[in-house]
C-alpha cells in the first residue's frame, strides 16, 4: 500500500497521471530529504506555506529544495504586503496538512480553491518533478506536463515567477 492520502492517489488515476513512487524515512526539512533524492532524476522542491498581514489570504510557493528564498523580496513581488509563514492551525484548515508534509498536493483539500499558487518560473524547464503525496515519508515523481494537468484540475489559481 502507499503511503499518504489515498485521495492524491485517486485523482492522479482519475486524470491518467503515471508517477513513480518512493518510500523513505520521516524528513521534516528538504536538506534532510536530499540524501534520498541522490538517484531520483528530478527537481524536487520546497513547498512554502504563508499569510498576508490580515490573514485573509495564502500562498503556496514551490521552488527548487537548494533554493534560498528571501522573503522580504519574495513580498515585493508578490505585492501581497507583509507577509508570514502560515500557522499548523492554517495549514491544517486550507490544505489538511502538517508541517513538514507541505505539498501541493494538499490542493485536494481546499475545496474553496482558497489557495493561490505561485511556481518558481525554472520549475517549468524541468522534466519531472517530486512532491509528497501528503506526508513526509514517501515521494512521487511525475512530468512536470502531468503536475500542470493536475494543478489546473485543482481549481486553485497560481502564478510563474522568478524567484531567484
Amino acid at each position: 500500500m502507499m503511503r499518504g492520502q489515498p485521495q492524491v492517489y485517486e485523482i492522479l488515476k482519475e486524470l491518467n497521471i503515471p508517477f513513480d513512487y518512493y518510500e523513505h524515512p520521516p524528513v521534516p526539512t528538504v536538506k534532510e530529504a536530499a540524501i534520498y533524492w541522490k538517484d531520483i532524476e528530478a527537481a524536487h522542491c520546497k513547498n512554502l506555506f504563508f499569510r498576508n498581514h490580515k490573514g485573509n489570504k495564502h500562498f503556496l510557493v514551490l521552488l527548487e529544495f537548494y533554493q534560498n528564498l528571501d522573503i522580504k523580496s519574495l513580498e515585493a513581488r508578490l505585492k501581497q504586503g507583509k507577509i508570514s509563514f502560515a500557522s499548523d492551525e492554517r495549514l491544517m484548515k486550507h490544505l489538511g496538512l502538517t508541517a513538514g508534509s507541505v505539498s501541493p498536493f494538499g490542493l485536494i483539500n481546499d475545496k474553496a480553491s482558497h489557495v493561490h499558487v505561485f511556481i518558481d518560473e525554472k520549475l517549468q524547464h524541468a522534466k519531472k518533478i517530486s512532491f509528497h503525496p501528503n506526508i513526509n515519508t514517501a515521494s512521487i515523481v511525475l512530468s512536470f506536463a502531468d503536475f500542470m494537468k493536475y494543478l489546473n484540475s485543482t481549481g486553485n489559481s497560481y502564478t510563474f515567477l522568478k524567484l531567484y
